[in-house]
């Protein structure tokens, strides 16, 4: 009998898992294939059949009209930047998941947003794995977070953080960071695959019985990805991104994932040192100021979600000595500037195989979307010719490999954002219909080389217009000085 229960446990097909985002397979292999990283992969226990009798559920099932909904209402941070992109605030048994870079702004905003619920009598707790509580008290003072209803908490064993939850009682909680948290009754070391998981269900097991909103801060690994096993992100219920530029003040929060609101809203930052403060109006900080028009600089308008961001883009072109010119971008993507550019040389007739090109944005935004293509060409432009594209005027348009300006979406939002700014002039794919947007004209161009006649021909128009203006002041100056003398 012996010998059977051992040749039928041999004989028991096993399973391997990837130690790094617990991707399991059947058979070994040398790259995981769910994170692609190489040598991961780990033998695990045998697979068995699912053993799992039925037993006594914890409420009876009723008819969906007879939930209490109230229960699940969002509850605003006090924050509406954060509240527009969890879609309206923290709801009750909610586990938000906030990732990002180091330094990049997270733990200043959760001590903001847990200063903010304390502020109206409801008990947080901030628990700290990575820093002591001297530290974050320190940073509390700096940005004016103190308040007798927010507890601090330094732990990083599990079971010492439940019976901090236990002995508090909070309105919210706020764990800093599930990386940095163990379970003393699962092997390894925090931040392990076995760790994290361990961690996270049990917090959201908490949080979803106790009915407290709870935010968790996660680490990114060096290609941008949450670390830890991908479960992490299935566990909880929103997943947001920190996203921000060490040498910008700027910071964009989005969700990548949200089960009560939209996954498409962003929510802008200005991280300084007195803390970290909202911005319901970012536009202005993506403009240079110029008293007046600059070679080499063209407006547009990109959409962050559902958000319209007027910004500028700028571009210098210079000869080179090199053999290959050199092509630099910042906040701009590479490959679609280098598409740009040779598409203005073929169809654009601008000549840049012996210049070097350099391209950047203003404000540290970044521009990843197909509609600044157009903008980014006329830039350029601009700079090549050394002439300045006439005041108020803007560029939206996707640009093919055929010259083509293609549509893009979201015209009528973007073209309201702009002349809310004060522009009142835009170059618009043809077939795009721009209408109920006062206060701006739209120019259509069906391609590249249509778009910079267009803009010659502004600039000319400008160009007459101020000269007949001046032309008549002239004449009144002459006119008063004549009528003086008489």
């Amino acid at each position: 009998m012996a010998t059977s229960k051992a040749a039928s446990a041999k004989a028991a097909p096993r399973s391997y898992r990837c130690a790094e985002c617990g991707w399991t397979t059947a058979k070994w292999v040398g790259r995981c294939g769910e994170c692609q990283a190489w040598g991961s992969v780990e033998e695990g226990g045998p697979v068995t059949g699912p053993r799992t009798a039925a037993g006594p559920v914890t409420a009876a099932a009723r008819p969906i009209a007879d939930v209490d909904v109230e229960t699940a209402r969002a509850k605003p941070t006090r924050i509406g930047e954060l509240d527009r992109v969890l879609g309206g605030g923290l709801v009750p048994g909610a586990v938000v998941l906030m990732a990002g870079e180091p330094g990049v702004g997270k733990s200043t905003l959760l001590l903001e947003v847990a200063s903010k619920v304390a502020r109206i009598g409801s008990r947080t707790l901030y628990v700290t794995a990575e820093e002591s509580a001297g530290q974050v008290r320190l940073r509390a003072e700096r940005v004016g977070a103190l308040n007798e209803h927010l507890f601090l908490a330094a732990e990083t064993d599990l079971g010492a953080l439940l019976g901090h939850v236990d002995a508090v009682r909070p309105s919210l909680l706020i764990v800093d960071s599930v990386q940095t948290v163990a379970s003393a009754q699962i092997d390894g070391s925090a931040g392990g695959v076995g760790q994290v998981r361990e961690v996270a269900a049990a917090v959201t097991r908490v949080a979803k019985e106790r009915g407290i909103p709870t935010v968790l801060v996660g680490h990114v690994t060096k290609d941008g990805g949450i670390a830890g096993p991908r479960a992490l992100e299935h566990l909880v219920d929103v997943v947001l991104q920190v996203e921000g530029d060490r040498s910008s003040r700027l910071r964009l929060v989005r969700a990548v994932k949200n089960r009560y609101g939209p996954t498409d809203e962003v929510g802008c930052f200005d991280l300084g040192e007195s803390g970290i403060v909202e911005l319901p109006d970012p536009s202005g900080l993506f403009l240079s100021r110029h008293s007046f028009p600059v070679p080499g600089t063209a407006v547009t308008v990109a959409l962050e979600g559902r958000r319209p961001l007027v910004a500028e883009v700028q571009a210098l072109v210079a000869p080179s000595p090199l053999s290959t010119p050199r092509r630099a971008t910042s906040g701009v993507d590479a490959s679609r500037v280098a598409m740009v550019l040779a598409v203005l040389e073929r169809r654009g007739g601008v000549r840049l195989r012996d210049a070097d090109t350099y391209v950047a944005t203003v404000g540290g935004v970044r521009l990843v979307e197909p509609t600044t293509d157009l903008a980014v060409a006329l830039a350029v432009a601009s700079s090549v010719r050394d002439l300045p594209l006439p005041k108020g005027i803007i560029a939206l348009g996707e640009v093919g490999l055929a010259g083509e300006v293609r549509p893009v979406a979201g015209i009528s939002r973007r073209l309201s954002e702009a002349a809310r700014l004060g522009f009142n002039r835009a170059l618009v794919p043809l077939g795009t219909d721009p209408a109920g947007v006062p206060g701006i004209v739209a120019i259509p161009v069906p391609d590249l080389a249509t778009a910079l006649r267009a803009i010659a021909n502004t600039a000319e128009e400008t160009d007459r217009a101020a000269a007949a203006r001046a032309a008549e002041e002239t004449e009144a100056r002459l006119h008063l000085i004549t009528t003086g003398d008489r």
